[in-house]
Order: structure tokens, then C-alpha cells, then sequence
């Protein structure tokens, strides 16, 4: 293996191959993306003895492979833990495994199945509704505050009626390719992460106990469709957060606590400016009344978002956060998450394809060929609409 890495490694460097997408020699622009893919080719020739030696975790490469983690649930789910405000509620637990059952059924490309929520649950829904919905006027980012009306229209949000997940999903799609789909409990980072380079989001179905309808010790489905759908919706939001799971994808276990962090800092309990203020992007403070009041109470530190900070900053997970991280804007922050990408211990490079929804490694020449044709025609599309753009 070594000598075959060696003597195809000097054929490269001595002969250089030759891309068919090169229009001219003396285009500067393919001259550029010939010296990047010529390096890039080089490098994927030593890439390739990682996967075959196993020395890269296991990823998914297609949504359906996202099945194999269907019921890899770490806690919560059915078996709620002793402080849990449903833990000695036997009408409560009996409900969960009931609702639970549903996901661990599905498949990829099957309709998530509906559930008919009780009175009590529809309760539940209705106080937390109602009262998030007056709080976020002043409180949540623009997108947020945008995306909900719509929601109210094309999916039934209201306080009258608990949305389902399937309708939730073909408006994500719509919008911005991003799918529901639904989980048993909580996952383990890198499983999480991993459905975010699909544009997918887990969500669970089942509702908060209705003794304490303002507080959940974990994601639930006012958390998941109230909190995180709303900015799936937004492309800017949107590609940001698949830059993440791009990012966890084949890491090393010390990468993926990294990128978690990162994640929890952002999508979870980011802060973002806002016509020379600060508002609330992140779904654990969209989701919670006490902490979306707090976070923007200026009793916290707010600090300006670096992804290599954020990274190994701890945070407490049963209490309010006493430091968030403010974003620019969410393209800002889609730009620092890439370039934090590229000082982790990854060998190889990723991207998610459109068209097929899959995931190629960029470890072949062919591989780098298609990606090259593609930027080009990329490329001619963007230099023929800039050409005919009115001045």
C-alpha cells in the first residue's frame, strides 16, 4: 500500500493530468482551478488509505443509511429520568412508549405518521403557544418573525391545533430542501450532527408533561417545530446549519465535541444583530419564555461568535447559559463555521449533492472531475446573468 501511494503520488506530481473543462490555456480561471485540482487529486490519491485501513469513523453516505440510527436513542424517549415531571405518571409514560412506537416504524420515504394528540397534550400546546407567540414579537430574529405566518398559513400552526410533522416537512422542502424526520429520543452527537449534512432535522413527536407546560428537561415537539422548524425555512439559516453536519462528518470523536459545542452556541441558544440590536435565533431560547426574556435582560455576557471559541467554551445543560455568542448574520457565521471545518483532523473533504441527496467524498479523480464540470457550469450561468444584468 505505502509503494502504491508513493509511485502514484510521484505520477501525479511528474505528469499533471490534463481536465477536460479547460476552455483555453490562457484562461486565467482555469488556469487557477487546474493548480487547485491537480493538488487536490494528489492529496485524494494518500486520502484513500484511511477508509481502506478503517482509521475514519463510520458516516452515513444516503438518507436511507440515517435508518441504521433510527432507534440509537441515548435517554429520555421512553425511559424518563427520576426528575422528570412525567417520571411516576403512569398515563404519561404509557403515552410516550405509544408515540415513540411511531418512530422507531419509520423508514426513509415514507410519510412521517400522524399523531392524534389528546385534549391534555392539545393543552399543553395551547399555553406554551400562546405564550411564546407574544414573547417573540419583541424577542426573535427577523427570519423568525418572518417564517411564522407562513407557518400559521401553509401548516396549521395555531394555538387551537398541534401541527404535524408531515406538513411540516414538505414546507421545509419547499423552502429549502430541509425534511423532518422523526426520533425515538435523544441521539448522540455525532448521529445528530450527521442528519444535518442531509438537510434532514430528528424531531420528536411527543409533547411535555401538562404539569409544568413552560419547562421540558429535553427536546420535545414544542422545542423541535416552535424553536428549530421556523429558521429551517430560511436559506441562510438553513446552509449554515448543514455547514455543521458537513463539518461532523467521518471527525474524530474530540472533533465532533467540538463541533457540538459549536452547535449548542448557535442553533440552540445563538444570539444574532439586528438593525444595531441583538435578537434570539437559537431554538432553546425560542423555545423557552424564562430564558428568552433572560438572555436579552442584559444579565448575561454576550460575546461576538468564533466558532474556535465556542468550541471548548462549557455550558451548563440545566440551567441558564451565562455567556452567548453573538453572530453577525447567519452567512457570517456559515463562513467561520467552513474555515473552523478546515482545522479539524479530517483527511478528506465532503459535499453534499443536490440532485441525488447523497454524500461524495471527494477522494478520486472522477470525483474531483464531476465536482470541477459542475463549478464551471456553475460558473458560466453566474458570468451569463451578470452580463445581462441591467446597470
Amino acid at each position: 500500500m505505502e509503494g502504491w501511494r508513493a509511485s502514484s503520488l510521484s505520477s501525479w506530481l511528474s505528469a499533471p493530468p490534463q481536465f477536460p473543462f479547460v476552455c483555453s490555456p490562457s484562461c486565467a480561471l482555469c488556469a487557477v482551478l487546474t493548480s487547485v485540482l491537480c493538488l487536490f487529486c494528489a492529496v485524494a490519491l494518500c486520502v484513500g488509505v484511511y477508509f481502506v485501513f478503517n482509521l475514519v469513523p463510520w458516516f452515513p453516505r444516503k438518507p436511507k443509511d440515517l435508518d441504521a440510527i433510527n432507534d440509537k436513542c441515548l435517554q429520555m424517549g421512553e425511559a424518563l429520568s427520576s426528575d422528570h415531571p412525567g417520571a411516576t405518571d403512569p398515563v404519561y409514560r404509557s403515552r410516550r412508549v405509544e408515540v415513540t412506537a411511531l418512530a422507531k416504524k419509520y423508514r426513509h420515504g415514507e410519510k412521517i405518521p400522524e399523531v392524534d394528540y389528546t385534549e391534555s397534550e392539545e393543552g399543553v400546546w395551547r399555553v406554551v403557544y400562546g405564550t411564546l407567540r407574544k414573547l417573540w414579537t419583541t424577542h426573535a430574529c427577523k427570519e423568525h418573525r418572518y417564517i411564522l405566518p407562513l407557518l400559521e398559513t401553509n401548516c396549521g400552526y395555531s394555538e387551537d391545533n398541534v401541527p404535524q410533522l408531515q406538513h411540516i416537512s414538505e414546507f421545509l422542502q419547499d423552502c429549502t430542501g430541509w425534511r423532518l424526520r422523526p426520533v425515538t429520543g435523544l441521539l448522540s452527537s455525532r448521529d445528530f450532527l450527521a442528519g444535518l449534512a442531509f438537510r434532514v432535522f430528528h424531531s420528536t413527536q411527543y409533547l411535555r408533561h401538562p404539569a409544568k407546560p413552560l419547562y421540558t428537561p429535553e427536546p420535545d415537539l414544542c422545542h423541535e417545530i416552535l424553536g428549530h422548524v421556523p429558521l429551517f425555512a430560511d436559506p441562510a439559516f438553513a446552509d449554515f446549519s448543514q455547514e455543521i453536519g458537513l463539518a461532523s462528518l467521518g471527525a474524530s470523536d474530540e472533533d465532533i465535541s467540538k463541533l457540538a459545542s459549536v452547535y449548542w452556541f448557535t442553533v440552540e441558544f445563538g444570539l444574532t444583530k439586528e438593525n444595531g440590536s441583538v435578537k434570539a435565533y437559537g431554538a432553546g431560547l425560542l423555545s423557552s419564555f424564562g430564558e428568552l426574556e433572560y438572555c436579552l435582560s442584559g444579565q448575561p455576557k454576550l460575546i461576538p461568535f468564533d466558532p474556535a471559541i465556542a468550541a471548548v467554551t462549557p455550558y451548563p445543560i440545566t440551567t441558564y447559559q451565562p455567556v452567548y455568542f453573538v453572530t453577525e448574520s447567519f452567512e457570517d457565521a456559515k463562513k467561520k463555521i467552513s474555515e473552523f471545518a478546515k482545522t479539524l483532523n479530517r483527511p478528506f473533504s465532503v459535499r453534499y449533492n443536490p440532485y441525488t441527496q447523497n454524500i461524495e467524498v471527494l477522494d478520486s479523480k472522477e470525483k474531483i472531475l464531476q465536482f470541477a464540470n459542475i463549478l464551471k457550469s456553475d460558473m458560466n450561468t453566474l458570468t451569463d446573468a451578470l452580463f445581462h444584468l441591467k446597470p
